[in-house]
């Protein structure tokens, strides 16, 4: 992962355990406070809240102690590799697009940084400028030129 990626899972975390999990407890005390349990569905609601949390706790600590930071400098820009900015053509109609590619952790289609794994990142990996990639999509196939990697 990059150093970024790293800073927001961490960001994620703290949020999480100390901000999200005070909420979740001071609601099943007062929701146990109302009485019976067994027929308190706020109750159970809030219980079943913790539950998510903790498994999304769970997580995130697990993929940050697994997590190696990447150097960027390190990976070649002759070819698309992890952490590229790709200028690439549709050759169907001319439209250009910038896509980085990321690990699937911080991938965000919005700002066109797309995972590793997704079809179009995997169909660039290892190519070079001036190749042509095919992606298959629902709507059937696009064709991309490479016009262009870079890192930041």
């Amino acid at each position: 992962m990059s150093k970024e990626g790293i800073l927001k899972l961490e960001a994620e975390l703290k949020q999480l355990k100390f901000k999200e999990r005070p909420k979740i407890v001071a609601e099943i005390k007062r929701c146990m406070e109302m009485g019976d349990l067994s027929e308190n569905a706020e109750y159970h609601a809030a219980k079943e809240a913790q539950t998510h949390l903790e498994h999304k706790i769970a997580d995130l600590e697990y993929k940050l102690s697994r997590a190696q930071v990447i150097d960027t400098a390190d990976i070649p820009s002759d070819k698309v590799y992890l952490f590229a900015r790709v200028l690439v053509e549709d050759t169907s109609d001319g439209e250009e697009i910038e896509y980085t590619i990321a690990p699937p952790d911080e991938t965000d289609v919005d700002n066109d940084i797309i995972s590793v794994k997704s079809p179009i990142g995997a169909a660039m990996l290892g190519k070079s400028e001036g190749d042509l990639i095919q992606v298959k999509v629902p709507a059937g196939t696009i064709e991309y030129k490479i016009l262009k990697i870079s890192r930041d």
